[in-house]
């Protein structure tokens, strides 16, 4: 019985520690796109917590989301919010600019982004 428990508290302590009431982005891959000269791909995990906005924003490229787990609001200028849950995908076009707001669930996300190398990966604009 001993062995179990030092076997859950070795596999929890190598868990990701999110906090639960910051949104968190960690870049997972960043590459050079290949035949596309200049272009770089980005792919990043999301996580946002309960009742939480981000600031409205742009990208120099195209962004692509899955979400994981939990439900989020994506709010594109122009279109109506859509709300997404898992397994659900979204596809930002270029220089959109867009925000993804969470209500009483948070939501974690696969974030893939392909833009110009050397761009900044997000724009902030004002309201």
């Amino acid at each position: 019985m001993k062995r179990w428990w030092w076997l859950l508290a070795l596999s929890l302590a190598f868990l990701p520690h999110v906090e639960a009431d910051e949104p968190k982005l960690e870049n997972l891959l960043r590459a050079t796109l290949e035949g596309v000269a200049d272009t770089e791909v980005v792919i990043s995990r999301v996580t946002l917590p309960p009742n939480t906005t981000l600031p409205k924003h742009w990208h120099p490229g195209e962004e692509f989301g899955y979400v994981i787990e939990g439900s989020v609001v994506v709010w594109m200028k122009g279109e109506e919010e859509r709300t997404l849950v898992a397994g659900d995908t979204t596809k930002i076009p270029l220089r959109k600019v867009h925000t993804a707001m969470t209500k009483e669930q948070g939501v974690t996300m696969l974030v893939f982004r392909v833009h110009e190398a050397g761009e900044p990966e997000r724009v902030p604009v004002d309201d």
